[in-house]
């Protein structure tokens, strides 16, 4: 009994720690417990111990565990995505080896087609570098996508890159170079995620979580003759928990760790990959990365702190330069009230064909104040809907953008 718990509890334990390291940075839990949790994972641990290192020998512990940090988290390197494809293979071999012989044919017949598929989505995930932004694709990228004039402003240059960066792309340290349509570096795949390979990302996270519920059902199915629940006990009742402890204990007996254990594993994990999915999808459907969310939370909360304007760049272009008629892409923001000063950026904004047009300008005040001589231009926001998403072109349309790879 007290394996079967000891189990129980390090895989339950895994699974929370493994949804806090992938969720708890993100932008909608990050004043939360899992993004408390998170910080203190990441950062109140290690400092802790590194101030018990330095007390005792000196901090030559923390130099040797700084140059592995380095190392695994801030360069890019294999070791997340080999430890992820060992894992998966080793725990499908252990089911597979003792259990296949238990399986009827029709259970067989699927599992090559479920399990040959993350890995094949995962190598296509890792090994495409088509959203890598290099001086023979640059001028390509740029007429990917206009600029928003709030999130991406023409004429920024990257400090590494020594190129114009092109609307939605960021630069990532761990790759080396700027990712066209930058959601996030992922190490379980060893590349950035973005413009053409974001669709196999996608991809990975379904073929993974299927293959993790069909692993889980393939272990209750070979132990449930063996393994009685009494149905007529209430689901929250210790008589339930205690029928429910006394079955693992009889699973384990039976099919032991390469199989109860992994279909125990395979069903406490397989919601993470479903759960991130489901993620994924909502940033898609809004018309979002990552990146970008993360960008438009800092917005949300300078806007309920009564620091954010929004005005006309038509109007604001009348205003400044009342005799000039030539169409100009200016705009106000990150706290530019110096409209002038961002004329000669539109010579490096090219023409972008684009379903919707936007005509906004934000303004982001560090008094609460519009900028002076201009109150009648520019109006306070308090919310996101009332700011205009470029790169949202409705759920459908953005699902079928990212589906073929743009």
């Amino acid at each position: 009994m007290g394996v079967i718990r000891n189990i129980v509890i390090a895989v339950s334990a895994i699974s929370f720690l493994t949804f806090v390291a992938l969720f708890g940075q993100l932008p909608a839990l990050r004043k939360t417990p899992i993004g408390w949790l998170h910080w203190l994972l990441r950062y109140g641990i290690p400092n802790f111990l590194a101030g018990i290192d330095q007390h005792v020998t000196g901090g030559k512990i923390a130099r040797v565990g700084v140059r592995l940090g380095n190392y695994l988290f801030f360069k890019k390197n294999p070791v997340v995505l080999i430890i992820f494809l060992a894992l998966l293979t080793g725990s499908a071999g252990l089911l597979l080896w003792h259990g296949i012989a238990l399986l009827p044919t029709k259970l067989v017949i699927p599992i090559p087609i479920l399990l040959v598929q993350p890995y094949l989505f995962t190598w296509l995930c890792a090994s495409h570098k088509g959203h890598h932004i290099i001086s023979a694709t640059h001028r390509q990228r740029l007429h990917d996508y206009p600029y928003d004039h709030v999130l991406f402003n023409p004429g920024n240059i990257c400090i590494t890159c020594h190129l114009y960066k092109p609307a939605r792309s960021k630069h990532c340290s761990l790759c080396g170079v700027c990712i066209a349509m930058c959601d996030h570096h992922c190490p379980w795949v060893n590349n950035c995620v973005g413009r053409g390979n974001y669709r196999y990302f996608l991809a990975v996270l379904l073929s993974l979580g299927l293959v993790e519920v069909y692993g889980a059902y393939l272990s209750w199915y070979i132990l449930r003759p063996q393994v009685q629940i009494d149905p007529t006990n209430p689901f929250f009742s210790r008589a339930y928990a205690n029928n429910l402890i006394d079955a693992a204990v009889v699973a384990v007996n039976i099919g032991g760790l390469s199989i109860a254990g992994v279909g125990m594993l395979a069903a406490a994990t397989g919601a993470l990959p479903f759960g991130l999915l489901a993620y994924h999808c909502y940033l898609i459907w809004a018309g979002l990365t990552t990146n970008e969310s993360s960008k438009w939370a800092d917005w949300r909360e300078d806007m309920r702190d009564g620091l954010v304007f929004k005005g006309s760049r038509q109007a604001l272009q009348m205003h400044h330069h009342p005799h000039d008629n030539e169409e100009n892409r200016w705009g106000y923001a990150n706290g530019n009230s110096d409209f002038a000063s961002v004329a000669n950026t539109t010579q490096h904004e090219p023409h972008v064909p684009w379903p919707i047009h936007s005509d906004q300008a934000i303004f982001l005040s560090r008094d609460g104040r519009p900028p002076a001589g201009e109150e009648a231009l520019w109006t306070q926001v308090w919310d996101l809907k009332d700011v205009d998403n470029l790169y949202d072109l409705g759920g459908w349309r953005n699902f079928t953008d990212v589906l073929q790879g743009k």
